[in-house]
């Protein structure tokens, strides 16, 4: 996970209204994420082909939750991310969250809420130096 959740995941106190996920964009893998966003109410992940999210930047399932699905952000891609991502539980399931400095490179944008989030993530990254 990436994106403003996995920056709530870590400590960060702001908001956001979709979930994004880095994901292998191989056709085996995003077949076993499209199956698992069946889970969702709309079944809105009908809408896209296996093929989607190796074709464009960001594949949206907008159903009664919204997930983007991304094979990269800001050069990033899934196997650069897992090497150093943090398993964090929720709902008793965990969750491989991008670690902060990973979430840095993701967030390289010149969009306010992406600065204000690095500016968090350094922070983390700084104390945890210490």
């Amino acid at each position: 996970m990436i994106g403003g959740f996995a920056v709530i995941a870590h400590g960060g106190a702001r908001t956001t209204k979709d979930i994004d996920l880095l994901i292998d964009a191989g056709p085996e893998n995003v077949a076993r994420v499209r199956e698992a966003l069946q889970i969702l109410e709309d079944k809105a992940v009908n809408d896209i082909a296996d093929e989607d999210v190796a074709r464009y930047s960001v594949v949206r399932v907008a159903d009664e939750i919204v997930v983007d699905l991304m094979a990269k952000a800001c050069g990033v891609d899934y196997d650069d991310a897992s090497r150093d991502s943090v398993m964090i539980p929720f709902a008793d399931v965990l969750i491989p969250v991008a670690s902060p400095p990973t979430l840095i490179r993701t967030k390289n944008t010149i969009r306010p809420s992406d600065a204000a989030d690095r500016q968090f993530l350094q922070v983390l990254i700084d104390e945890a130096a210490r």
